[in-house]
């Protein structure tokens, strides 16, 4: 038996690797892989505002005019949006790199000016003339992108120093807000308080319109632009530059939906007509399912299932192949375990479905038999693979439920449950196995 130390989450994890029999020369060696094939979603969710409050189709707001949308978002889900400020050349309002926070620091969700938190950004794509005046300006120029380029990066219009024009403070020109509806709702308004002639220009005064735009709803930072950084060629330049919000609309629907990660787990290889990992139709063992269910946290069931009847070798994968530390697999990274066995072995894992607050993939409750007619088994055996409810803590909205792994403010914080182990089944829908997971098996 060996033990060794990893790290996920923060938390030291204690990981058993255990062989119990010696093999005889007719034995295999077999190489499992599990890949992450989901989608790579950037974005929970993504939309273009064109149209003014009231009106029946798309332009800009002006004074007293107003854009609205509805947006879903989690705890620790974020918002971001563009929105021009048209007769500039390449100016856009924004949140900065981190979005705007829907929840508070106590995970209640909010209802509140955030304005405050929107900045006036230079996307650095076309070189600036006086707003309104310049004759490449947006409400000047003879088409769209017809200014100089620039070449340089996405900055605050307050650092830049290659012009001294004057621009109006993001209070002057916006108020926007967030109201909370229900559930994972919120309404986010996006309001022009401007005065009708409120751009102050050395050829006299003019109206300050803003622009359609994006929003994006999203869990890392700079989800639209990096500050410092040239502009990513997604979309930005051309609603700063023209108010066009098509491209990164485009861009963001392209690249919009739950991201799912696959958990650390537990492998086993036992004798058939034993259940080591659960039982179909029964209650969790406690031997410590529930913990890779609920948390990703393959530690206890590691170290438990050693011990199981009829379990000959056993231990944890949680290193993606190519990286260094342990960790969960997203789309594109795989597991990969080997281990030896002979005809009438079966092949039990556990892994957890990581958008969830119990769910786990494995095979069924007796494994995969690993001989056919004593031939090894070989060959992609996705098919065989379900998505299981543990039954141990309540099912929230998958990739939004806040006693989820990825939002739950500490391990095995979720309402509990007493129910048997058995394929999920509730009111949400859950993406089919084999468009999340792969599993493939090989041997030598």
């Amino acid at each position: 038996m060996k033990k060794f130390v990893l790290v996920l989450f923060g938390i030291p994890l204690l990981f058993i690797s255990c062989k119990k029999h010696d093999h005889n020369p007719h034995d295999k060696k077999f190489t499992v892989t599990i890949e992450n094939v989901a989608s790579p979603e950037m974005f929970l969710g993504s939309g273009i505002v064109n149209t003014p409050v009231g009106a029946t189709s798309p332009g800009a707001i002006k004074t007293g005019n107003k854009y609205q949308f509805m947006v879903k978002a989690g705890k620790g889900q974020k918002l971001s949006f563009a929105v021009m400020l048209a007769a500039t050349n390449d100016a856009f309002f924004g949140p900065d790199g981190k979005g705007i926070a829907l929840y508070d620091n106590n995970g209640d969700p909010i209802s509140a000016d955030v304005t405050d938190q929107v900045y006036l950004w230079d996307a650095g794509t076309e070189i600036n003339e006086e707003p309104a005046v310049g004759p490449n300006t947006v409400t000047n120029q003879p088409g769209p992108n017809t200014g100089p380029a620039e070449n340089g990066v996405v900055q605050l219009i307050s650092q830049v120093t290659t012009d001294h024009f004057k621009y109006p403070t993001v209070s002057e020109v916006l108020k926007v807000m967030v109201h909370h509806m229900s559930g994972y709702n919120f309404m986010v308004t996006i309001a022009n308080i401007s005065q009708p002639n409120g751009l102050h220009t050395s050829k006299g005064d003019f109206p300050i319109p803003v622009s359609p735009g994006v929003w994006v709803i999203s869990q890392g930072d700079n989800p639209l632009f990096t500050a410092g950084q040239p502009d990513r060629g997604q979309g930005i330049e051309h609603i700063a530059e023209d108010g066009n919000p098509t491209d990164l609309g485009q861009f963001a629907a392209g690249v919009t939906g739950v991201l799912y990660p696959v958990s650390p787990g537990v492998w086993a290889v036992h004798k058939n007509g034993t259940m080591p990992v659960f039982t179909q139709g029964m209650k969790d063992y406690g031997n410590g399912l529930e913990r890779i269910a609920e948390d990703a946290n393959p530690t206890d069931l590691g170290m438990s299932i050693q011990s199981k009847q009829g379990v000959m070798e056993s231990s944890v994968f949680a290193i993606p192949v190519g990286d260094a530390n342990a960790g969960a697999i997203t789309p594109g990274k795989k597991y990969q375990f080997s281990f030896t066995a002979g005809e009438g072995d079966r092949l039990s894992f556990a892994t957890m479905f990581g958008q969830s607050n119990d769910l786990f993939y494995a095979p069924g409750d007796e494994g995969i038999g690993l001989f056919e007619k004593g031939r090894p088994l070989t060959g992609d055996i996705t098919s065989q693979i379900s998505l299981w409810d543990a039954g141990t803590e309540k099912n929230e909205e998958p990739g939004y439920g806040p006693n989820q792994v990825q939002r739950q403010s500490a391990p095995n914080t979720g309402a509990m449950e007493s129910k048997r182990i058995d394929k999920v089944s509730d009111k949400f829908t859950y993406p089919s196995t084999d468009k999340v997971i792969k599993v493939t098996i090989s041997y030598n």
